[in-house]
Parts: C-alpha cells; structure tokens; sequence
C-alpha cells in the first residue's frame, strides 16, 4: 500500500506565492513520475506539472512561468512553486505518482487526497 500525503494549500491574494509538497511512503521498490493536478468547482480535473525520475518536466500552458515543479527522489517527495498566483489558480490540488511496487514490482498511479489552494482577487 501507498499513501501520498500533499501539505502547502491555503489562501493566498492574488500575486502571492505558495509551495505545495506530497510526500509518498508505503510499498515502494521506485518512484517513475510525480505530478500535480488541480480540480475547480464545476470543472474537470485537469493537470497542472508533472516530473519523471530522470527529471523530464511538463507544464500545463496556464501555469508556464510561474510554477516550477521539483523532485526530491532521496525522500520521495515532489514540490509545487507556485507564483504570481491568479484567482484562477483557485482549486483543490492533487498530487499523483507512477510507483513500482516493492511488493509486486508493477506500476501503479496513486493519488493523493487534495490539499485547497485559494487566491483571492
């Protein structure tokens, strides 16, 4: 079993910054790609960044220069720098990760529980 715990949401005004972490821990043999996902009220849940172990880096375009994905693969953990943030930016953010299980040696993608994120204008 997996579990991804993500940390960092609150409200923020616009123009401000936060910094979202998820850490996972559980069964795991290696860590293949971690990411961020958010979800607006009313919409999809869409993706927002996301990182492979070998560093290869995807942005959504709404958030391109001004949110910055890292990996700490030592601690299993990936962060979100989130800047200039915009009311837009409003959401609950989910962390996702594709783990090979130490148990099975087969990937998997777990997702964290949420953690809010609001920008006030």
């Amino acid at each position: 079993q997996v579990q991804l715990l993500e940390s960092g949401g609150g409200l923020v005004q616009a123009g401000g910054s936060l910094r979202l972490s998820c850490v996972a821990s559980g069964t795991i043999s290696s860590i293949n790609a971690m990411g961020w996902h958010r979800q607006a009220p009313g919409s999809e849940r869409e993706p927002v960044a996301r990182i492979t172990r070998d560093y290869t880096i995807n942005y959504a375009d709404s958030v391109k220069g001004r949110f910055t994905i890292s990996i700490d693969n030592a601690k299993n953990t990936v962060y979100l720098q989130m800047n200039s943030l915009k009311p837009e930016d409003t959401a609950v953010y989910y962390c996702e990760a594709d783990i090979v299980s130490s148990v099975t040696q087969r990937q998997y993608t777990w997702w964290g529980s949420g953690t809010q994120v609001t920008v006030s204008s």
